[in-house]
């Protein structure tokens, strides 16, 4: 409870600098200009007041790991990679293989996988963060790794027909200074086999084209 109770206290700050707007007024006094900075609540969307039991139940129905949760933690432990890369979509892929080990965090609110391989001849290093935000319905993953300093952020629904989920996010390209869309297809084949498609942009046309395939096989 005591937990709760700190998590709505740093919400509720959070939320009050979400909704508020800096206004500067200048007046002249004397031949002197002053400014003076005034916090205005934003007119483009009225504030929705709660009262602090349903904000309470809110935050604990938001926080509690449920099914989605726990199925994320029945990939965790070591796993072997096979890693083929597409640079462009007529260019010839390049595979060799990678590692990586899962285990769920923050009390099994999350799942965090560092994955380890090559990439382009040089050591790769990555590491994701993927977790099921229980008001949106969806799961939600970041990843970073040793060759960029940004975050790629993504998210996407469960579907329990194909046994795969979709995320779909963006990530910066340097080269461009745009954001790229980018499409992640992760399918279950069975407890012991995962397979990871990733989908980007031709960086000639610009045509979403398959980038990087990753097949997981339990280590024994």
């Amino acid at each position: 409870m005591k937990r709760i109770t700190l998590t709505l206290a740093a919400a509720t700050l959070i939320l009050a600098a979400c909704n508020s707007d800096k206004k500067e007024t200048t007046k002249e006094t004397d031949g002197v200009v002053t400014s003076d900075t005034a916090i205005t609540t934003s007119k483009e969307e009225a504030w929705v007041a709660v009262d602090s039991a349903t904000a309470m139940k809110a935050w604990m129905d938001y926080a509690v790991p449920g099914e989605p949760h726990k199925s994320l933690a029945k990939a965790n432990g070591n796993w072997n990679a096979e890693v083929t890369h597409w640079m462009a979509k007529d260019a010839p892929p390049t595979t060799g293989p990678a590692s990586s080990s899962n285990k769920m965090i923050m009390e099994g609110r999350y799942q965090q996988s560092d994955f380890r391989g090559n990439m382009m001849g040089m050591p790769f290093q990555g590491m994701s963060i993927t977790g099921y935000d229980n008001y949106k319905k969806v799961y939600v993953s970041t990843w970073i790794d040793n060759m960029g300093s940004g975050i790629m952020k993504m998210e996407g629904p469960w579907d329990e027909a194909s046994k795969s989920m979709t995320l779909k996010g963006s990530m910066l390209d340097p080269a461009t200074g745009k954001e790229c869309k980018m499409r992640e297809v992760f399918k279950l084949v069975d407890d012991n086999t995962q397979v990871m498609e990733m989908y980007g942009p031709d960086p000639k046309t610009g045509v979403e084209y398959k980038t990087m395939e990753i097949k997981f096989t339990r280590k024994k």
